[in-house]
């Protein structure tokens, strides 16, 4: 069966698919026929019968590709909540807002943008301990009037 209608199969194949996939429906025909045959009546037409198998593995593969991502060279730009300050948690940064100018900015300044308590004293203008101090103060405050200072993880 294979080798008396293979090129008809194919060839189907080729023409539903294209050159790429036409292989992988192929097989996947005479797999499936494969495991039919033996039911398959004495009258019946094998080459009409494998080019209608083909032609519904075609529309499987055809159907495949569409659930499949297209690659793409460039992603487009899709807007997002991560790192953008209060997206998600509002209450805290409402806490946030209520703490002195200096602690703020310190606190803004040391654990959101990762400076050092060096860099902080430079733009507040002030010693090293001063903005250090301002930080530790700012954590204090939050910690003691933030409701979800004192889960695991917060405000570390």
């Amino acid at each position: 069966m294979v080798a008396q209608h293979s090129v008809t199969v194919l060839r189907v194949c080729r023409a539903l698919l294209g050159v790429q996939d036409a292989d992988d429906a192929w097989s996947e025909t005479f797999l499936a026929a494969l495991r039919a045959y033996p039911d398959l009546p004495e009258t019946a037409n094998v080459e009409a019968w494998l080019v209608t198998i083909a032609r519904r593995k075609a529309i499987d593969v055809q159907r495949a590709a569409k659930r499949d991502p297209l690659p793409v060279e460039t992603l487009p730009e899709a807007p997002t909540s991560i790192g953008i300050p209060g997206a998600d948690d509002t209450d805290l940064w409402e806490f946030v807002g209520r703490l002195p100018g200096k602690q703020r900015q310190a606190i803004t300044f040391h654990y959101l943008a990762g400076m050092s308590h060096a860099e902080i004293a430079a733009i507040l203008g002030g010693t090293v301990d001063a903005a250090r101090r301002a930080a530790a103060d700012g954590l204090k405050t939050l910690r003691k009037h933030y409701p979800g200072a004192h889960t695991k993880g917060a405000l570390q």
